[in-house]
C-alpha cells in the first residue's frame, strides 16, 4: 500500500507538507503546481514553492517531495523541466487536473484535458529534457465537461512517457462535489502500462476500501482528508497492513504539530496572511476534533500573532500531561 500526499494551491503547500508527513503514514508528497508560460523561471522561484529542494528533496521526516509543473507549452515546459530536475527534487509531476477557472482560460490544467496530442507532447519533452533515472509523473481528472476522452488522455500521458498517472476521479465540471468516480479509474488502468493512483473523496478508511475495491489501485493519494484528520494516512496504511486497532492521533498529540505550524507560518509567510493559514486549518480539523471547534471560535476574530502565540501556549500547557516528549523540529531553509 502506498499513500500520496496531494498538492492543493493555497492549502497543501510546503508548511502543511511538513507537518503533515511528521505524523507518518505518507509515503511521497506532490507539490502545490508551478506556473510555466513563456520564460524560464530562475532557480529561485522553484525552491520557494518547494524548499525541500534544500533538504535533498524530502521534508524534514524524509518523505520525498515530487515538484509539480502547470502550463501548456511543450518546449518551456521541458526547459524549465531540466532546471528543475537540476535542483533534485524526487522528480517531474505535470498538471494536468487544476480545475480553477484562472488556470483554465490561459490553456493550463483541466482544460488540457480536451487535447490528448497536446498533453502527448507535453509529456513527450518534458520526458526527454530530464534525466532517465528521474521519475516523470502526471496526474489528471476524468475530463473537463464530460469523460468521454479519459481513455484517450491517459493512453497520451503512458504514450509519453510517464512513469506514474494519478487520476483525480472526477471532471473539471464536477470540481470537489461528491462523489468520485472511482470505477472509471479501473477503466484507466486497463489501457495503461504504467502505475496509477487513485485520487479523490478519501475522507475516512471505510472511503479508502472502497476506492481501492472499485479502482484497483494499491497507491492511494490523500489531499483534503489529510487535512482534517492528520492521522488518515497512517490509519489507511496500518488497515491495509491488517492492524486491526487503529488508535486516531488525538488532540493532545495534535497541539505541538499546530504550534509547530504557527512557528513556520510566523517565519516563512507573508505578515498579512498568517492569521489566516492558522485559521484555514482549524477550520478543516473541526470538522474531525471537537477541541479545533473551541480553537476555531476562539480565535476566529484574532489576528494579533501574539495574541494567538499566547492561546496556543496556554492551550498546549493545558494538555502537557497527554503529550509526550519530542524533539526540537529544523526549518527549511528559505
Amino acid at each position: 500500500m502506498t499513500v500520496l500526499l496531494a498538492p492543493m494551491e493555497g492549502l497543501l503547500d510546503f508548511v502543511l507538507r511538513d507537518i503533515l508527513t511528521r505524523v507518518g503514514g505518507i509515503d511521497r508528497c506532490v507539490s502545490e503546481f508551478i506556473r510555466i508560460t513563456d520564460q524560464l523561471l530562475p532557480e529561485r522561484v522553484f525552491t520557494r514553492i518547494v524548499p525541500e529542494l534544500h533538504n535533498g528533496g524530502k521534508t524534514f521526516a524524509g518523505v520525498p517531495v515530487r515538484a509539480q509543473l502547470l502550463g501548456s507549452d511543450p518546449v518551456c515546459l521541458a526547459e524549465n523541466a531540466a532546471r528543475l530536475a537540476s535542483l533534485g527534487p524526487d522528480g517531474i509531476d505535470l498538471n494536468f487536473g487544476c480545475p480553477a477557472n484562472v488556470v483554465n482560460r490561459h490553456g493550463g490544467g483541466a482544460s488540457l484535458l480536451k487535447e490528448p496530442e497536446t498533453i502527448f507532447a507535453i509529456v513527450a519533452a518534458v520526458r526527454r529534457a530530464v534525466p532517465a533515472h528521474m521519475p516523470v509523473s502526471a496526474k489528471m481528472r476524468l475530463g473537463y465537461s464530460d469523460d468521454s476522452l479519459a481513455i484517450d488522455c491517459a493512453q497520451a500521458i503512458a504514450q509519453g512517457g510517464a512513469n506514474e498517472l494519478v487520476v483525480h476521479a472526477r471532471t473539471k465540471a464536477q470540481a470537489y462535489r461528491p462523489p468520485a468516480y472511482w470505477e472509471r479509474i479501473a477503466d484507466i488502468r486497463a489501457v495503461v502500462g504504467i502505475p496509477v493512483v487513485a485520487n479523490g473523496e478519501i475522507w475516512t478508511i471505510d472511503d479508502a476500501r472502497r476506492c481501492r475495491a472499485a479502482s484497483g489501485c494499491n497507491m492511494l493519494m490523500i489531499g483534503r482528508g489529510a487535512v482534517v484528520d492528520p492521522g488518515l494516512g497512517q490509519a489507511i496504511q496500518n488497515d491495509m497492513r491488517g492492524i486491526a486497532t487503529v488508535a486516531p492521533v488525538a488532540w493532545p498529540s495534535l497541539l505541538p504539530l499546530i504550534a509547530d505550524f504557527w512557528h513556520i507560518v510566523c517565519t516563512r509567510l507573508d505578515a498579512r496572511s498568517r492569521a489566516g493559514r492558522l485559521k484555514q486549518w482549524l477550520n478543516f480539523l473541526r470538522r474531525r476534533f471537537p477541541e479545533a471547534e473551541h480553537a476555531y471560535r476562539a480565535l476566529k476574530t484574532v489576528n494579533d500573532p501574539a495574541v494567538i502565540g499566547a492561546w496556543l501556549a496556554a492551550e498546549a500547557h493545558a494538555h502537557r500531561a497527554a503529550m509526550p516528549a519530542r524533539p526540537a523540529q529544523p526549518l527549511l531553509a528559505a
